[in-house]
């Protein structure tokens, strides 16, 4: 059973990762087609980075509660930016390890 557990959250965090990631790079996710008639306005795209920082940042939250290790989904600096529940500027320049400038 905590075998199965462990594989589900690892599962779901892949998930939120990945979710996170395309809202970094501006791509299309889940909550575009929730709100598709938001996705003109430039405000949306930091909108659901949010929502999907949450997701992260909640799914890490119940692993940690039921002891499951998250860690190895993500790279050293990826965990302290996780670690200090605080998405910024920096964490979106900074996530896969190099600074970014958006278009």
């Amino acid at each position: 059973m905590a075998k199965e557990i462990a594989g589900f959250f690892t599962d779901k965090l892949l998930e939120a990762k990945n979710q996170f990631e395309r809202t970094i790079d501006c791509k299309h996710t889940e909550f575009d087609d929730l709100y598709p008639y938001m996705s003109e306005q430039p405000q949306f795209f930091w909108y659901k980075r949010y929502v999907a920082w949450q997701e992260l940042l909640t799914i890490v939250k119940l692993a940690e509660e039921l002891d499951v290790s998250w860690r190895e989904v993500f790279d050293e600096t990826q965990q302290r930016f996780i670690e200090s529940k605080v998405m910024d500027a920096k964490v979106l320049d900074e996530w896969y390890g190099k600074k970014r400038t958006e278009a």
